[in-house]
């Protein structure tokens, strides 16, 4: 892939404006639930090691959605 937009930020963008009419936090909570119980395990770790780094791209509600993801359940 070069330059692009990897395809786990893309996926957690989309996600993320499915529920872009709920209140943020509600809705990273629902987004990390979705990826909890559908993500393989790398593709959540990719995540959030993307949304640690600070990245722009990622939908502020998927980018807590993984910070959710990493928190202790």
């Amino acid at each position: 892939m070069s330059g692009g937009v990897p395809p786990y930020v893309r996926l957690a963008n989309e996600i993320a404006a499915q529920f872009a009419h709920r209140a943020p936090d509600e809705a990273a909570t629902a987004i990390a639930n979705h990826l909890k119980a559908v993500w393989d395990p790398r593709m959540k770790q990719a995540l959030i090691a993307h949304a640690n780094s600070g990245a722009t791209d990622l939908d502020p509600t998927a980018a807590l959605a993984a910070r959710k993801l990493q928190a202790p359940s």
